[in-house]
Order: structure tokens, then C-alpha cells, then sequence
């Protein structure tokens, strides 16, 4: 079993935005997710939120982050309402 861990934080004002979007979740990308054998479990504290993801392989970390729908939600949809945050 695979994990990565990340931490995120909003855009301020843009928590019911994101909850909204996240509650939302594209077909696709749940199938993409489901297909792959990838959980995740989100926490949130204040304007932040821990992420932890767990696969089976690395190779379905591989297949998820290739996918075109991936690369559109994490490219323009997501970062709407999350910042970048540099390590």
C-alpha cells in the first residue's frame, strides 16, 4: 500500500465553494479514483486542509495523475478555490 500525504490551504472565502465542488465530484474522476483503487480521507482546520491518499502501487498513482480528467481538475478546476502553497 502506497500513501502521500499533502496539505492544502483556501482561497479565503472559498470554503463552501470547495466543499460544494468536492461534494460534487465529477463521474469520472470518482470512476478514475474507484478504477485505481485510491482513497482519501480530507481535514480541514480553519483554512487548511490534510489530505491522505492511500493506492496500491505506484503504478496507480501513475495512471491517476495521467488522466485528462485528473490533469483538468487539478490544473484549473481545484485551484480556484485552493492556493498554491510552495514548499
Amino acid at each position: 500500500m502506497n500513501s502521500i500525504g499533502l496539505a492544502l490551504k483556501l482561497r479565503p472565502d472559498c470554503y463552501e465553494e470547495y466543499k460544494r465542488r468536492h461534494d460534487e465530484l465529477w463521474p469520472e474522476l470518482a470512476e478514475i479514483l474507484r478504477a485505481n483503487g485510491i482513497s482519501m480521507v480530507i481535514y480541514r482546520l480553519e483554512d487548511f486542509l490534510f489530505v491522505h491518499e492511500t493506492a496500491p502501487s505506484e503504478e496507480s498513482w501513475t495512471r491517476l495523475n495521467e488522466h485528462p480528467v485528473t490533469t483538468r481538475a487539478g490544473n484549473k478546476y481545484m485551484p480556484e478555490v485552493l492556493e498554491r502553497m510552495e514548499t
